[in-house]
């Protein structure tokens, strides 16, 4: 049984969907969880569910981007709990746009949520990590936009990509503390996804608890429960070899993602010139071009 007993965990917009599923597995395992949210009424209920089945937890209710956030999320734990072991960073929004009709405040709040939110929640835990001198688990949250880029997705696709790159920096940096960091790549039918027209009605019905088809789960897409226990994995001493990565989960489906890595090389003594890479092009690069966007397998 993998077990958090002792343990105290954050997690970030944690009021509803995965963050709230995240949380309650958590306080399931054994850990003290600190809930955030920017509403009270969400996180508050989830800190009652977590009460009525015997377990800790309190509420630190803002809205994550700014480090007095964060430093609330890490204040709360100290006080209710007397120490941090987990973060999860996972509060987030959506503002999808095109490029040509993303505005720069729909750009600025989905950077703010998302990408600085992740480094000042990560910063200030990694500051009491290392304080502590117990080690501890960053767990922050990717998506597959981020991996892949995603139609619509400009600012929402940016922040992820950079979240994937904080972990693999972030991993290296705290690694003498013993910190663990690594990003979790999620797909569920939750009202982040609910604006993909092929989707609308199937998060319509999981939010009524009906199950999702057998062909959605094989192909990655279930519930935020789904994702849950892989938060817990990471977060216990049976993940303590595993750092740097980025895990998907969905539905059924559990993957381990590449790095961005160089897959065609040339060489050409004494430097590139226009007219020989345009020559050579097809001897390396020009036949191994990569596809793009998130391939979303329905049937």
């Amino acid at each position: 049984m993998i077990r958090l007993d002792g343990k105290t965990a954050i997690v970030t917009g944690a009021g509803r969907g995965i963050g709230r599923a995240t949380a309650l597995a958590l306080a399931r395992a054994g850990a003290a969880v600190v809930v955030n949210d920017i509403d009270e009424g969400p996180a508050q209920a989830v800190v009652d569910e977590i009460a009525a089945s015997g377990g800790r937890a309190a509420t630190a209710v803002t809205a994550i981007g700014s480090a007095e956030a964060a430093d609330l999320c890490v204040e709360t734990a100290a006080s209710a709990f007397g120490r941090l072991d987990i973060m999860c960073c996972n509060a987030g929004l959506l503002r999808d746009r095109v490029l040509w009709n993303t505005g720069d405040d729909d750009f600025d709040a989905v950077i703010e949520t998302h990408l600085r939110g992740t480094f000042t929640c990560a910063r200030a835990a990694a500051r009491t990590f290392r304080e502590q001198g117990t080690g501890g688990r960053l767990i922050l949250t990717g998506s597959v936009a981020g991996q892949r880029g995603n139609f619509g997705q400009t600012a929402y696709s940016a922040a992820k990509a950079g979240i994937a790159a904080m972990a693999r920096t972030w991993s290296m940096e705290l690694a003498r503390a013993e910190v663990t960091v690594n990003a979790i790549i999620p797909t569920a039918l939750t009202r982040m996804v609910a604006t993909i027209p092929a989707l609308t009605d199937h998060v319509e019905a999981a939010e009524r608890g009906v199950a999702p088809p057998e062909n959605l789960r094989r192909n990655g897409l279930g519930l935020a429960e789904d994702v849950a226990p892989l938060v817990v994995f990471l977060a216990s001493d049976a993940a303590a070899g595993v750092t740097g990565q980025c895990v998907g989960i969905g539905g059924d489906r559990l993957t381990l993602w590449t790095h961005p890595q160089e897959v065609a090389e040339l060489q050409a003594p004494g430097g590139w010139s226009v007219d020989s890479i345009a020559t050579r092009w097809n001897e390396g690069p020009g036949r191994a071009l990569q596809s793009v966007g998130v391939d979303m397998q329905l049937d």
